[in-house]
This record gives C-alpha cells, structure tokens and sequence, in this order.
C-alpha cells in the first residue's frame, strides 16, 4: 500500500491537494484554539465584570434602600445594566441541557450565591439575569456583547473566505503553469513525430521556458543530424548504383553464357540490399503527415500479396489518423512480405480502441521464439536457420516497420497468432490528432 496508489494523478490536482490538506488543517486548528483559549478566555472575563457588577448593585441594594433607585438610575445613565428591583417577576425556569454560556453561568454563581436565571432575548439583542430575593426578584439586562464575543462567528467565516480566495487564485495561477506544461509536451510529442509546430512559443514560468528552448534546440539538432544524413545517403546512392548500372549493361552486351544468370541475379540482389540499407538509413522523415483511412492504407500495402499466400483482410471500419502513408505503408509492406515468405495464409486486421488504431499482421509459419523476439529488431538480424532457409533480405524489414511506427508515436510487437505463426501488432497513438470512425 502505497500514498501516491490514493493521490490524483495530475499535477495540477496534486497540487491543489497541497493547497486544500494544510489550508484545512490550518483552519481546524486555529478555530479550536481560537475558541479553546482566546475566546473562551475572553468571555470569562466579560462575565466576570458583569457578575461582579451584579453582586455589587445587589449588596448596594440590600445595605442603603432608601438610596437604591438613586444608584439604579446611575448605573442605568452610565450605561452600565439595566438593573431594577421587582416584587411582581420571578425567576424563568431554566432551559434543558447545557447552559447556553458556561462562563456565565459559572462566574454569576459564584459571584451570587443565590439562586438566578438568565436568557437570551434576540429581539434587544441582550442578557437578562433574574436574581432570587425573599422580597423580590432583582432582574438585570446588559447588551450581550459585554457578555460574550459576538465577532467569533464572523472571523471564522472570513478566515474560510480568504482561504477560498487564495485557492481559487493559486488555481487560476497553476493552470496556466499547467497548460504551458501541457504545451511543451505536447509539442515534444509532436517533434518526436517528426512534425512541425510553427505557431508553437514557449510560455509559462522560467524553468518551462527554458525546458522548450531546450527541446526546440535539440529538434534543430536532430533535424540538421537528418538533413546531413540524407544528403549523404543521396551521394553514397548515385556513387553505388552508377557502377552496378555499367555491370548490368556489360552483362546485357556479353554473349549468352551459362555464368550469366548467376551474375544478373547477383547484380540484382546487391541492388535489392542497397535499397534496404538505403531505405532503413533515409527513413521517411521528409513525408509530411496527413489525414490517412488506416483501413485503406492496410488494403494498398497487402494487395499484391493475394497472388502468393492466402490472404485474409479484416478491415471493416474506416478509422482516419494523422500519419506519414508513405512511411506506415511500408512498414506494413515489410511486415506482411516477411509473413509471406514464411506462411501460406497470412491474415490482416485493423482495429482500434479509445486511444489507439493497430494493425495486425499473422501467419502460419514457423513463427519466432518469445525469448528472441527483440532480438528481431536488431538491424541485419538473421534468426534461426528454420525462417531463414531459402529467403532473401537483409534483416532490415522489422527494423524499419519499428522506427516507422515509433516516429509516429507507437510501437511494434511480436507475439503467437492464432494461425499457429507470428503476430505483428503495429500500435498508433491518436495523438492531437482526433480519429473518426464510420461504419
């Protein structure tokens, strides 16, 4: 059991956790020590001074009679309490439960000693204290905020508002952080795809912009690396095939001869081996992508294949991505010759999913061994003698339909086919680009 298998994903909601969690905490534990010690304190005190004021009105009272509606009158003009003597009001009968202020109910008696009720009255916004007398009912109203902190409530609420305030500022910053983020991956994606973003500009904080000035630096790069490459390949083709071209005319102008066929099939082998060195070197990098029927391109690179095996296409939906057709139709041509050459039925099958489209290419053959199936890919790969016995190539084919397929974002896999053969599965990501499917 692990903390990140119970946290979001993203960035962006992870963070927010790391807002809301402590801002909570924070809140929790400032309002239960605001009211546990400060508030709590505070209206100790408040009833205190009002207790006290109470007990001494009523010892005034009981030591000078004749003198008490003079000090009552006092008190009442100073703003003190309301306080008045009356033989005609009792004490209210106190409400169930827990009293709705324990520091005033404690501090009034001790301060009394007598027995006495209090109420709130919302009406006045007030206290009023009824104080048992044998002649009377000694009865006191004071504004409840000399009583108790009125202000409490509101300073939680606005503790909670700021806090929302600050969480809904921090996530309005983030997201655009985020989305910068989002961005530069992907543009990464995309230049990865060997596909350009002209209208692509780094944005969002220091370290985001220096990471996509980096990857725009290192696309430079790569392209320049590519351009060289290609240029190169270019010249190393024209400085091969002319002299092959003056062998095949020189043979062509011999005298028939038994050694002749023999030279022409060489010949045309070395050709066949310069275009897969060649074609595995160059790639397809120039091939801009384009809106492509997955389906359609499927059906094109295998068609010719019907005059030598049993060919199978399931391919009943059209399903449009953005890809290089050059490029995939012949990584898909090479999978389907090499199954070809090792099975007599060779089945195709496009489907996909809500994330990617695939192609599977299956035969009969002999198929691969599960512990060599990496080992296929290594360019000029030549596996065991079984599916190589009479075959001609170069161990290019499954190299090249791999870094076809990783160029646009996906990937090939072996496995067992269900024809008793080998299964090539060529996996494309839809990417930014939104697939469609018809029925």
């Amino acid at each position: 059991m692990r903390l990140r298998d119970y946290t979001p994903r993203g960035y962006n909601a992870r963070h927010i956790l790391i807002l809301i969690v402590p801002m909570i905490v924070f809140v929790i534990a400032m309002t239960l020590f605001f009211f546990n010690t400060h508030v709590e304190q505070v209206n100790t005190r408040l009833s205190r001074s009002f207790a006290s004021e109470l007990a001494l009105a009523d010892s005034r009272r009981l030591a000078d009679p004749a003198g008490w509606e003079a000090y009552s009158d006092d008190v009442r003009k100073h703003g003190l309490m309301d306080v008045r003597f009356s033989t005609d009001e009792a004490l209210r009968a106190p409400p169930p439960g827990r009293p709705c202020c324990k520091q005033l109910h404690d501090e009034l008696a001790g301060a009394l000693r007598r027995p006495f009720s209090y109420a709130f009255q919302p009406a006045t916004d007030a206290v009023e204290v009824r104080v048992s007398d044998p002649k009377g009912t000694l009865v006191a109203r004071i504004d409840r905020k000399r009583v108790v902190i009125v202000t409490a409530p509101q300073f939680i609420v606005w503790s909670i508002g700021f806090s929302l305030l600050l969480l809904a500022t921090s996530y309005a910053f983030l997201r655009n952080q985020v989305r910068s983020m989002i961005q530069l991956a992907n543009a990464a994606d995309a230049f990865g795809r060997g596909e350009d973003l002209p209208n692509y500009k780094p944005s969002g904080a220091r370290e985001v912009r220096q990471a996509a000035h980096s990857v725009i630096r290192m696309r430079n790069r790569i392209r320049r690396f590519i351009d060289q490459r290609t240029a190169m390949l270019a010249g190393v083709s024209h400085d091969l095939r002319t002299p092959l071209t003056r062998l095949k005319l020189e043979l062509a102008l011999l005298p028939p001869g038994s050694d002749m066929k023999a030279a022409k099939d060489d010949i045309a082998e070395m050709e066949r081996m310069l275009d897969g060195y060649l074609a595995f070197a160059r790639g397809e990098e120039a091939e801009p992508a384009v809106d492509t029927d997955l389906s359609e391109l499927a059906r094109e690179a295998v068609g010719h294949l019907g005059e030598r095996v049993q060919l199978e296409i399931d391919a009943p939906s059209t399903i449009v991505m953005r890809v290089r057709p050059l490029a995939l139709k012949r990584a898909v041509s090479n999978l389907a010759n090499n199954a070809a050459d090792y099975g007599g039925r060779v089945r195709i099958r496009v489907t996909r999913d809500a994330v990617s489209g695939s192609i599977l290419i299956e035969d009969d053959g002999p198929g691969i061994p599960e512990n060599q199936h990496e080992d296929a890919f290594r360019p000029f790969s030549r596996l065991d003698a079984a599916r190589n016995q009479n075959v001609s190539g170069v161990g290019l084919g499954l190299t090249i339909a791999r870094d076809a397929a990783r160029a646009h974002g996906g990937d090939v896999t072996l496995g067992r086919s269900d024809l008793g053969g080998l299964r090539a599965t060529i996996r494309l990501p839809f990417g930014a680009a939104p697939a469609r499917e018809s029925d």
